[in-house]
Parts: structure tokens; sequence; C-alpha cells
């Protein structure tokens, strides 16, 4: 905090356009790029999130937004984010101090955004746990570059197929065979699948497999989500009734177990 009361008075002006306009985002993009990963967005400004969201909803990003290192703290706590766009000048607890504190617990991708171009600057974000960071403004393009970056730096590795005693799950022909019997994935049913494996041994919320597998406006649909996962279980578990890859957390959500069968 003293050290953003330290910096002069045009260092201290955010621009409410985060983007440069002469570099804004015009391309064009496939469905390839549509993945509704999370992302946690955190500045103080709400012009910047609106402008934030309004680039990154329409490639398939789901988002989550706070004000404050302190608000982004608790959601981080209580839901799953997979990339924090987060901004430097916050008011109460700094970006810096933020990203130490979010490296406490999390190894979560961080770009951090400012006005600040100073090496200096640079430096401490990078020693508090930063991925990256963006100086504004910035074209639209060159953030799209620097998220797919960071996802790729932490995507799983070769997730092509999942075998294990029987069952087979092929995510390019998006098929299933459990001891024979071979099955074909309806859309939604491929992704929930896909992220529950991607995240194997994580409890992922009700919230964000909704968000994920339906869209960023979906939330609270309990009943559908329950209703899919059960679909699946028919398709992979040799006793649905007693599952042993997809459990359920009670309250929270679900999450992928790949343990050895006991004998």
């Amino acid at each position: 905090m003293a050290q953003y009361m330290s910096l002069s008075e045009s260092e201290r002006k955010e621009p409410t356009q985060p983007f440069n306009s002469s570099r804004d985002s015009t391309r064009s993009f496939s469905p390839a790029e549509s993945s509704a990963e999370p992302i946690l967005i955190v500045d103080d400004n709400p012009q910047i999130r609106r402008a934030l969201r309004a680039l990154l909803v329409p490639r398939g990003y789901t988002i989550v937004d706070a004000r404050t290192g302190e608000e982004a703290l608790d959601v981080i706590r209580h839901e799953h984010v997979d990339l924090i766009l987060l901004d430097v000048n916050l008011p109460g607890m700094s970006g810096f101090e933020t990203c130490k504190e979010i490296r406490r617990t999390s190894t979560v991708p961080v770009i951090m955004l400012s006005v600040r171009a100073s090496e200096r600057d640079k430096i401490q974000a990078f020693d508090a746990g930063a991925d990256d960071y963006v100086v504004k403004p910035f074209g639209g393009d060159e953030l799209l570059a620097r998220v797919r970056a960071a996802f790729r730096r932490t995507a799983p590795n070769g997730l092509s197929t999942f075998t294990r005693d029987g069952l087979v799950i092929d995510f390019e022909r998006r098929t299933v065979s459990l001891k024979s019997r071979r099955f074909r994935l309806t859309p939604k049913e491929f992704e929930l699948l896909r992220q529950l494996v991607s995240n194997k041994g994580r409890t992922l919320t009700h919230r964000w497999l909704l968000q994920s597998v339906w869209g960023p406006d979906y939330g609270e649909e309990m009943e559908s989500l329950r209703v899919l996962v059960n679909q699946v279980r028919k398709k992979i578990e040799t006793n649905p009734a007693k599952p042993r890859y997809i459990l359920t957390e009670p309250w929270v959500g679900y999450r992928f177990e790949d343990s050895e069968e006991e004998s």
C-alpha cells in the first residue's frame, strides 16, 4: 500500500480501458479456443473488469471477479479457478501482497496487470510468485496469447486415453469401453468426463462443473449435474450404485479417483 501511495499522480492514474485501441483484438476465434476454464479477474475498477470480461467470455472462458485482494483470497478458498488476472494497484492489500498470499496455498497461474512499467516492479511481481506481467494499456490479442500460454504451461500432459481394469476412455474418439461393452459419449458427458479426468484426485465444485459443461450462465442447476453424473457412471462404472471412479463429495462436488482396484 505504501508503494502505491508513493507513486506520482500520473503513475497512479489507471486507464478506464485496459486495451490499447490501436492494438485491440479483432481476430476471429475458433471453437477450439473455447475451453470454459474459470478465470478470476481482480481489479477495483468496474470498467476494466467489464472490458476483460467482454474480451474473455466470447472465447469460452468462465469469469469470476473480485474488487480487492481480500475478496480474491476468499474466492480462491471457496471456488476452483484455473488462472488469475491480478491488478497491482488494489485498495488495501496490494497485488504483490495478494500474490504472495496466493502462493502460500496455490500454484494457480497468476498474470499481473499494471500501469507500472519499471524493471523494479516487474521483478517484485515475479518475486511475489507471478507467472507473467502485462503493462497497461495492452492489446487484446496480446493478453489472449498470454492467457493461452499460461494454460499450455499448466495443461495435463497427453490426455488422449485413460485405461484401468477393463475401462478404456478414448478422448479423441469420444468413446468408452467397459469390459468389451462400448458406449458413445454425448457432448456434455464427454466434457464432464474430460474435466474430471483432467483433474483426477481433485474435488471439483458443483458450480465449477456446471459452468465448465453448460457455460458461464449456469451454476445453480444441481439436479441437471446429478443426472449427467449418473449417466456417465452407467457407462464407466461396473457398479454405478457404488462408484469407483466418480466419487461424490457431499455438499461440495465430485472427484475422479484413479486408484487401483482392491483385490
